[in-house]
């Protein structure tokens, strides 16, 4: 059916090419009719000019144009009232469906009707993508994020998406995807993307969506080894020496990549891992383990401000060690500064099971992700990526994350249920200060982090 496809949309465009795109104003009135309760016979005519119109304006009209949605387009409020009147007097199902509708925003009716333009779907990705570059200049924009998050979270479930294994042999403009989306560990060729898809020892896994067939949404990179990797040089080496499939013992998820910036927040990712490990199981029986090798992006930040800070996470000694890192070569030959691996093992393991956002959450990005998806903290790796962004955004340190498929459900449990970070008995003695080491005393009268930390957990 893909011909058929591409037949439809090149005869879209070439109409399209043909009318003068809609006004600002005319994007706006037909904004309204898609909100109207009338039926959808003229919908897909009216969405289609809509999304050729919405493309074709500069920026500063489209900042005007998004700012518009989230002002002109929420619930009917004199509807929702009555309903609410309704609902106070009867209070039976009738009254409760009624007021569950006329609470809807009406931009969720526009988003679901202007899908049904050609390409809707990517164009309302793209969408809400420019609405999160132009988010300081949309007042409303919470409202506006929170109607497109709720339409795309029921379109992009899941159960709609399929996973599909990405090779060296597949299609080069999906392959070209995959050294764009790369969000971890940059490809700097065509011979690095090949190094990583097509030797044996080697896997990638990507979502797609029906409606957007060429577009991965997140994908997976995987190295199977024999035992748990404890750097990035050892799987991503030029002149490694690759291994036959059915000889590892483990799975390693190396770099996941989300590719599509207006689908942030869409709670697909933790599907794919589990998906991953189900079709690799299937295909390769003696895989024993299921770990990552993570970065830790906020660390150096996070270290950086503890350290200007008194008190809180560090110790007297520690912070005396961490001077290291004032100098600027100091990842070259991190051995010259005694203590500084055992300081900054401690520190990482202390930053990952013990710091917390103002909301109480765990501040790193990738250990979220991966705690919320029943994985545990296990090992914590000293200068294991020494890459340049790898030293910028967290001091060369990475972490395995185990995912241990008897104890998935319990750790999710707990990190989602009891905020508690499920680490490793070794993780969590590491994440003490060092024995002789005094913690210094907070300024009186402020709370530190470590006072607001939430238990952690074997």
């Amino acid at each position: 059916m893909s011909w058929l496809e591409d037949l439809k949309r090149s005869a879209a465009g070439l109409l399209n090419a043909r009318q003068k795109p809609l006004s600002f104003t005319g994007l706006i009135r037909a904004c309204e009719t898609l909100a109207s309760p009338r039926g959808d016979a003229s919908a897909a005519s009216i969405a289609n000019d809509v999304l050729v119109g919405y493309a074709a304006l500069p920026d500063e009209q489209k900042k005007l144009f998004l700012a518009a949605l989230a002002d002109r387009f929420g619930p009917d409020k004199s509807r929702l009232d009555a309903a609410i009147s309704r609902y106070k007097q009867t209070g039976d199902a009738r009254s409760i469906a009624e007021l569950h509708s006329a609470s809807e925003p009406k931009l969720q009716r526009v988003i679901r009707r202007l899908n049904l333009g050609v390409n809707g779907t990517a164009s309302l990705v793209a969408m809400r993508q420019d609405a999160f570059r132009f988010a300081k200049d949309i007042p409303d924009f919470p409202a506006l994020d929170a109607d497109f998050a709720h339409v795309f979270s029921s379109w992009f479930n899941a159960g709609f998406l399929s996973l599909r294994t990405i090779e060296w042999t597949s299609p080069a403009n999906i392959l070209r995807k995959v050294i764009d989306y790369e969000a971890v560990h940059a490809i700097k060729d065509w011979d690095d993307l090949r190094r990583r898809l097509e030797p044996q020892d080697r896997r990638c896994y990507a979502f797609f969506h029906p409606q957007m067939p060429d577009e991965p949404l997140i994908f997976v990179e995987v190295a199977l080894t024999n035992g748990i990797p404890d750097n990035i040089s050892v799987l991503l080496g030029e002149n490694r020496a690759a291994i036959p499939a059915s000889a590892a013992n483990t799975a390693v998820f190396y770099s996941i990549s989300n590719c599509q910036e207006g689908l942030r927040g869409v709670p697909f990712g933790n599907y794919l891992i589990k998906r991953v490990v189900e079709s690799l199981r299937r295909e390769l029986p003696g895989l024993k383990n299921f770990v990552t090798l993570s970065p830790v992006p906020g660390l150096a930040a996070w270290v950086a401000s503890v350290r200007e800070a008194k008190g809180g996470l560090l110790t007297a000694g520690e912070r005396t060690v961490l001077e290291a890192l004032d100098t600027p070569d100091w990842h070259l030959n991190p051995d010259r500064y005694p203590g500084l691996k055992e300081v900054l093992t401690s520190v990482t393991a202390r930053y990952i099971t013990q710091a917390r956002s103002k909301t109480g959450g765990v501040v790193d990005p990738v250990a979220r992700f991966h705690l919320g998806n029943g994985a545990r903290l296990e090992l914590i790796r000293f200068m294991a990526d020494p890459s340049s962004k790898g030293v910028r955004t967290g001091l060369g340190m990475m972490v395995n994350y185990l995912y241990d498929l008897r104890y998935i459900e319990r750790n999710h449990e707990a990190f989602s249920e009891r905020n508690q970070v499920p680490a490793s008995s070794a993780a969590l003695r590491l994440a003490k200060p060092a024995a002789g080491f005094k913690r210094e005393a907070p300024a009186k009268g402020r709370k530190t982090e470590s006072d607001e930390a939430a238990s952690a957990e074997a």
